[in-house]
C-alpha cells in the first residue's frame, strides 16, 4: 500500500476548510472512536431561511394546515405547496417557517431551486453540496455522485429535526435527492407543478394554493399603501385588485406604484394599468386571465421607471445569475456608482428586485424573465453583447484578487492589465476574499458558461483557470470540473496549446483527488503530450510526477517507477531546484515501495539536501515520513520512530494540519513497530479527527485501519473488526483497490482469530480476486500470505 504522502494529494488541498463542527467521542485509549457531523450548539446549527414579506395577509386555512403538521405522528418527510406563478408559495412557506423555527431545534435549510428561472436551474447535486456543507461536512468529504451525496444528507439528517425548504422546483427529480430519509425532518417543497410522482413514492401531502379572495387583495392592497395613501375610494381599490388577478406578486408590485404616487388618483392609476399594453409573450402562469394580468402589470409598473432605472433593469437580466451585487451591476451597466445605487433602490422601491443582503439584491423568476425580454427589445443586440463582457471581466478580475487573497497555490497562468473602466473589489485578507467567493460561488460558475455562450473564449478559459486555484482551496470539486471542462473545450477552440494543457493538467489533477484514475491518466497524458509538441521541459517534468502520483493511487508500481525515471534527468537539467527536490522525493517513495531500499536512500537522501536548502520545513517533513517508512520496512523501529517524531513536530511548527495528521499516520505505525500500541492508537486517533475535519476521506480510513491493526496487536479482535469494516467501506466507495484488498486481508485474520471462518473466508477470496492485478513484491507477499491462511484452513 502507498504510505500516505502530502505531495501526491497536491499542495491545493484545503487549508482553509475552517471548523467544522466535528464532535469526536472516545473513550480511554483502549476503547472505540466515534465520528458524527456537525455539532449540538447552535454556533453550529443552519439558519438559512430568508426573510419573508414585509406584509402578509390571511392565508389562515394554509397556515393552520401546516400547523396540523406538527401535530401529526405520521411518518412523513415532504409537503408540497403548489399554486400558480406569483400566486405566493414562498412568502408562505417562509411565513410558516419563521413561525415554526422553535420546532426545529437543529436548524433550517433553504435553496431557491429556480425551477422556473430563465437559466440554468440548480441541480439536486449542486443543492446537495450546499446543504452537506451547511450541516458540517467538509468539502472534501463531500461524495462525487449524487447517489452518494443524497445517502450521506439522509444519513445526518436521520438524527436531526430539521426543516427543509426547497423553493421554485421545476421536477420530481430535481426533488427527490434533496428529501430527507425519515420523519424527525420536514422538507416543504414549492413549486408550479403538482409534483404527483412526490406523493406516490414518498407520501408526500399536498396543498395547492389559490389566489386571494377579493377582500385578502384589498386588504394586502391597503395595508402596503396605509402610510402613504389615505381616502381612495374602496370601488378603486377593489377594481385595482381585479385588475390585478388577486395575485400577490401582482398586487405588491401595483401597491409599491400606489404608494410611490400619493398625490394621484388611484382612479388614474387604474386607468394607466387599463391602457397598458401586454408587451411580450414568454411568460406563461398557467391561466390566461392570470397571466394577462401579470404581464399588464409587470409592464406597468416598467414604463413607470425612470429612464436609466429602465435601462438597467433589462441590464440586470442579462446578469448569469438570479442574485447579484452591487458592483457587479455596476459592471453590466457601465455607468458611475452613484447611478446605479440610485437605479437598485428605485427598483426595490418598485418591487422589481428585493434585496437578499447587504449590497446584494434578487429577482423573482417571473420578473427576472420579464427583464431578459424587455432587453431584447429595448437594448440593441450590440450594447448587451458589452455589457454580458463588461460583467463577465468584471467577475474574471475579482476572481483573480480573490484567487490572489485566498488560495493555497497562488500561482496563476497570466497577468491581467489594468481595466481603467472597471471598479474591481480588492480582499484586504482572507477572510474578506472567501466571503465574496461563498456569495458569488453560484454565479462564477454562471458567468464561465454565459461567457463561453456569448463567444468571449478567452474570458472563459481564463476565468475557469482562475477558479480552478479557489475551487482547490475550498475542496469544491463538482464546480472545479464543470468549468475547468469549459475552459479546456474554449483553449481547445482558441488553439492556446500551452493553456489547453494547463487545463488538461488540472483535470488530471482533479481526477486524481476524486479518484477518477482512468479520467486522470487521460488528461495528465494529454498534457505531457502537449508539452513535449511545444517543447516545455518544465511542464513535462511536472506532468510526468503527476501522472506518476495516479499510478501510485493505483498501486502500479512500476508505471510510476517508469515516468519518474524519465522526469529525474529532465529535472536535472532544469534550474527549478523545488522541483528537482519534488521529482527525487517522489521516485525515493516510489523505489520505497518496491523495496528498492538503497535506490529510495540515495533519492530521498538528495531529496531531503535540498528542501533542507531551500528552507522548506513542510517538505522536509515529507521526507522524513518516507525515511520513517525505510526505517521501518529495514526493522530498526527505533530510528523510525524518532525521524517520524521529529516529521509532527515539523508539521506542528508550521500548523499544517494536513501534514501533521500524515506525520501522525507515520508516528502510529513506528509507535506500533516499537511495541507502545497505546500511544500509537492515540497518534491514529489524532490523525483520524484531523483527516475527519479536513475531509481526506481516505487518510482518515488509514488511521481508522491503523487503529484496527493497534487493537489486533492487543488480540482485542472484536474491536479491530469494528474499525477495519469502516476503513473498508470507505476504501470500496472510493474505488481504491489496492487498500481494499489490505483492510479485507486484516479483516478476514481478525474474523477468522474470534472463529468467523465462513465471512473470513469471503473477505480473503475477495482479497484475492483483487489481487491478481498487481504483481509487485509486496502484492505478491500478500497474496502468497492469503493463500497460506486459505490451505491452512
Amino acid at each position: 500500500m502507498p504510505e500516505p504522502d502530502n505531495h501526491g494529494y497536491d499542495n491545493t488541498r484545503s487549508q482553509v476548510s475552517g471548523d467544522a463542527n466535528e464532535v469526536v467521542q472516545a473513550r480511554d485509549v483502549s476503547g472505540g472512536i466515534h465520528f458524527h457531523y456537525g455539532s449540538g450548539g447552535r454556533a453550529g446549527l443552519p439558519l438559512q431561511l430568508p426573510r419573508g414579506v414585509r406584509v402578509f395577509i390571511n392565508r389562515s386555512s394554509d397556515l393552520t394546515a401546516l400547523d396540523e403538521l406538527l401535530l401529526d405522528d405520521e411518518d412523513f418527510v415532504v409537503y408540497v405547496i403548489a399554486g400558480t406563478a406569483g400566486v405566493g408559495k414562498t412568502s408562505l412557506a417562509l411565513h410558516w417557517a419563521h413561525r415554526a423555527r422553535a420546532e426545529f431545534p437543529d436548524g433550517q435549510l433553504y435553496i431557491d431551486l429556480r425551477g422556473y428561472d430563465p437559466g440554468p436551474p440548480v441541480t439536486a447535486d449542486q443543492a446537495l453540496e450546499r446543504f452537506l456543507q451547511a450541516i458540517g461536512v467538509p468539502a472534501a468529504a463531500v461524495p462525487n455522485d449524487v447517489e452518494s451525496k443524497s445517502a450521506l444528507y439522509r444519513s445526518i439528517l436521520a438524527d436531526r429535526h430539521m426543516l427543509v425548504i426547497l423553493d421554485n422546483a421545476g421536477t420530481t427529480a430535481q426533488v427527490r435527492p434533496l428529501l430527507p430519509g425519515s420523519g424527525r425532518s420536514l422538507a416543504i417543497v414549492t413549486s408550479r407543478s403538482h409534483l404527483t410522482g412526490l406523493a406516490i413514492r414518498h407520501g408526500a401531502r399536498r396543498r395547492t394554493v389559490e389566489t386571494l379572495t377579493e377582500a385578502e387583495a384589498i386588504r394586502l392592497l391597503t395595508e402596503t399603501t396605509k402610510d402613504y395613501r389615505s381616502g381612495d375610494d374602496p370601488a378603486d381599490v377593489a377594481e385595482l385588485a381585479r385588475l390585478c388577478a388577486h395575485l400577490p406578486l401582482a398586487l405588491r408590485l401595483a401597491a409599491e406604484r400606489a404608494a410611490s404616487r400619493p398625490g394621484m388618483p388611484l382612479s388614474r392609476l387604474i386607468a394607466d394599468l387599463r391602457d397598458e399594453s401586454v408587451l411580450w409573450s414568454t411568460l406563461s402562469t398557467g391561466d390566461p386571465d392570470e397571466a394577462e394580468a401579470v404581464h399588464t402589470v409587470f409592464a406597468w409598473s416598467y414604463r413607470a421607471l425612470p429612464e436609466e432605472a429602465a435601462r438597467i433593469f433589462c441590464l440586470l437580466g442579462l446578469h448569469p445569475g438570479g442574485e447579484f451585487s452591487e458592483s457587479a451591476a455596476e459592471a453590466l451597466a457601465g455607468g458611475n456608482g452613484r447611478e446605479v445605487r440610485s437605479a437598485l433602490d428605485i427598483l426595490a422601491g418598485a418591487c422589481l428586485i428585493e434585496p437578499s443582503g447587504f449590497s446584494r439584491y434578487r429577482f423573482h423568476d417571473l420578473l427576472r424573465a420579464y427583464a431578459v425580454d424587455r432587453a431584447q427589445y429595448e437594448i440593441p443586440q450590440e450594447e448587451q453583447l458589452a455589457a454580458v463582457e463588461r460583467v463577465c471581466d468584471w467577475y474574471l478580475r475579482t476572481a483573480y484578487n480573490c484567487a490572489l487573497a485566498s488560495a493555497h497555490d497562488t500561482t496563476l497562468l497570466f497577468t491581467l492589465d489594468p481595466a481603467p473602466e472597471l471598479k474591481v473589489p480588492e480582499f484586504a485578507d482572507h477572510a474578506q476574499a472567501a466571503q465574496w467567493y461563498m456569495e458569488e460561488r453560484f454565479n462564477l460558475e454562471a458567468t464561465v458558461r454565459a461567457a463561453a455562450g456569448t463567444r468571449l473564449l478567452q474570458t472563459a478559459w481564463r476565468l475557469a483557470a482562475v477558479l480552478e486555484r479557489i475551487y482547490a482551496t475550498h475542496n469544491h470539486f463538482n464546480d472545479w470540473r464543470s468549468t475547468s471542462l469549459i475552459g479546456l473545450s474554449c483553449a481547445h477552440e482558441l488553439e492556446l496549446q500551452a493553456e489547453e494543457a494547463a487545463m488538461s493538467e488540472s483535470l488530471g489533477r482533479l481526477c486524481r483527488m476524486t479518484m477518477r484514475l482512468d479520467e486522470a491518466v487521460t488528461h495528465h497524458e494529454n498534457a505531457i503530450a502537449t508539452y513535449r509538441e511545444l517543447g516545455s521541459t518544465s511542464s513535462v517534468v511536472k506532468g510526468l510526477n503527476g501522472l506518476a502520483w495516479v499510478h501510485l493511487f493505483r498501486h502500479q508500481l512500476a508505471d510510476a517507477h517508469r515516468e519518474l525515471s524519465e522526469a529525474l534527468p529532465l529535472a536535472r537539467g532544469q534550474r527549478d531546484t523545488a522541483w528537482l527536490a519534488t521529482i527525487l522525493y517522489s521516485i525515493g517513495y516510489t523505489c520505497a515501495q518496491m523495496r528498492r531500499l538503497d535506490e529510495a536512500d540515495d533519492h530521498l537522501t538528495e531529496s531531503l539536501e535540498q528542501f533542507r536548502a531551500l528552507g522548506d520545513r513542510l517538505y522536509e517533513s515529507m521526507v522524513l515520513t518516507a525515511f520513517s517508512y525505510l526505517a521501518r520496512v529495514r526493522g530498526n523501529a527505533e530510528s523510525a520512530l524518532a525521524i517520524a517524531a521529529e516529521a509532527v513536530g515539523i508539521s506542528r511548527e508550521m500548523a499544517n494540519q494536513l501534514w501533521e495528521a500524515t506525520a501522525l499516520l507515520y508516528f502510529g505505525k513506528a509507535q506500533r513497530a516499537a511495541g507502545d500500541v497505546d500511544a500509537a492508537i492515540s497518534s491514529f486517533h489524532a490523525a483520524a479527527v484531523i483527516c475527519r475535519q479536513k475531509g481526506d476521506r481516505s487518510r482518515e480510513a488509514m488511521a481508522i485501519e491503523g487503529t484496527g491493526q493497534a487493537y489486533s496487536d492487543l488480540q482485542r479482535y472484536e474491536d479491530a473488526i469494528d474499525f477495519y469494516r469502516q476503513a473498508v467501506a470507505t476504501h470500496r466507495q472510493q474505488g481504491d483497490k489496492w487498500k481494499l484488498a489490505k483492510n479485507l486481508a486484516q479483516l478476514a485474520h481478525a474474523l477468522s482469530s474470534v472463529g468467523d471462518r465462513a465471512e473470513a473466508a469471503e473477505c480473503r477470496q475477495e482479497a484475492l480476486t483483487i489481487l491478481i492485478e498487481f504483481t509487485d513484491e509486496k502484492a505478491l507477499a500478500l497474496r502468497s500470505r492469503l493463500t497460506a491462511e486459505s490451505d491452512v484452513l
